[in-house]
């Protein structure tokens, strides 16, 4: 089929050519976008924190006219305290473990720092690295299901207490993958020591764990998202955290026993409606903003492509009627159905095309501008090809029905009627 009669009718509605070419060219440039957006976005919601999920919840609760961590004996009350809890909880029917923590992956409540091998490396100095600190005992390998891949866990001959406020020295520690792989490149880090936050005091690698996310889930951990160093440390304040795995099927019913528990151990706190969270809610409520946006993204999609749509079935079918009497020449000439049929397909194909190589400058344009003002990664090449074949393929499925119907003018019913 030749392209000239094609053209000639499309320079005669210049007008709509350009609507439906600029409307598939801003659906492109948008849907890859928000397509990578939402490939990102469900990448974060399902990344693995390093920790076993399951049967795992999270008791933070507050003491009322606790003692002062300020002061030593204050700091022994406090650590008295807080391992009666421990000590209850871990009678408690239906649990596993039990370990007091400061924070979980995802919890967004950090206690960040800097580790290097030089000693009196400040934070910020560019020869530290930035790492997420979790507190907790001997009990937080079977609790949080952490898994080494060199070294040791914690015993309790490596455990010691100290006020929330207080800086002592951290003989041992142990340190994710991550974490080992950057101060360490070569290997062999379980032995070795580093330095944390400026100390002078060296602290001695025993163990490295495959993964453990920091709690950090928003954009200030992205840079150091899986360096988290554990030190064997109860912290005593005037409240407490614990991390507690119940055995399988057990978790509803151990999480409904803990408030009366603990209000029966001592009286003077205060455990509100999010004190007993599932594992579960703290990753749902972390990734809340992730997966929302995610879901705007797919309905703007959905949007973009139906209007695109409407807006091609609804062209072509005004040039149809338009063109009823040219159809019927065209068939009363000999043209088949089939020829009609392909007339539409083209010279949607021409528009679409068109569009479609607009809509890949817009498509890298709007990544380009998203990278400066929000941090957004590069969008690989790919998202915008198969962008461009998802939009031809819907300028042709759009045009199908409207092309069949011009298909299917009768020749005598076109003649008559002009």
């Amino acid at each position: 089929m030749k392209l000239h009669p094609i053209l000639a009718a499309l320079r005669k509605h210049k007008a709509g050519t350009v609507l439906i070419a600029l409307q598939i060219a801003l659906t492109l440039a948008i849907v890859c976008n928000a397509i990578f957006i939402i490939g990102q976005r469900i990448q974060r919601v399902n990344r693995a924190t390093g920790l076993d999920e399951s049967n795992l919840f999270f008791v933070s609760q507050q003491w009322v006219g606790a003692p002062s961590a300020d002061t030593p004996d204050g700091v022994e009350k406090l650590d008295a305290m807080q391992r009666e809890d421990l000590a209850a909880l871990r009678n408690l029917p239906g649990v596993a473990s039990v370990a007091p923590i400061n924070s979980l992956p995802l919890l967004n409540s950090s206690w960040t720092g800097s580790v290097s091998l030089k000693s009196g490396a400040e934070i910020g100095d560019k020869t530290g690295t930035r790492t997420a600190y979790y507190f907790t005992d001997e009990q937080v390998f079977p609790t949080l299901g952490l898994k080494l891949v060199a070294g040791r866990a914690f015993n309790a001959g490596d455990v010691q207490h100290q006020g929330f406020r207080e800086n002592r020295d951290r003989p041992v520690a142990i340190i994710t993958r991550a974490l080992a792989d950057k101060l360490y490149p070569k290997g062999g880090a379980v032995g070795k020591v580093m330095y944390s936050d400026g100390s002078s005091a060296p602290t001695t690698i025993v163990g490295v764990v495959t993964r453990m996310q920091i709690p950090s889930s928003g954009s200030f951990g992205s840079d150091f998202a899986w360096n988290s160093t554990l030190i064997p440390t109860r912290l005593d304040a005037n409240f407490a955290r614990y991390a507690v795995r119940t055995r399988p099927g057990q978790l509803d019913a151990v999480m409904h026993a803990v408030t009366p528990l603990l209000y029966k151990v001592n009286p003077l706190r205060v455990l509100d409606d999010d004190s007993v969270r599932p594992f579960s809610d703290i990753r749902a409520r972390a990734y809340r903003a992730d997966v929302g946006m995610a879901v705007l993204m797919g309905v703007i999609c959905l949007i973009l492509i139906a209007v695109t749509a409407a807006g091609i079935v609804g062209l072509t079918s005004f040039w149809v009627g338009q063109r009823h009497r040219q159809i019927g020449v065209r068939r009363a000439l000999g043209a088949r159905k089939i020829d009609i049929l392909h007339y539409f397909q083209i010279e949607n194909g021409l528009i679409a095309g068109v569009g479609a190589v607009i809509g890949v400058i817009l498509a890298l344009g709007l990544n380009a501008w998203l990278m400066t003002h929000y941090e957004m990664t590069r969008m690989p090449v790919l998202y915008v090809l198969v962008g461009v074949i998802a939009v031809l393929v819907l300028g042709q499925a759009a045009v199908f029905v409207p092309a069949r119907r011009a298909s299917n003018v009768s020749p005598v019913s076109a003649t008559r009627a002009a």
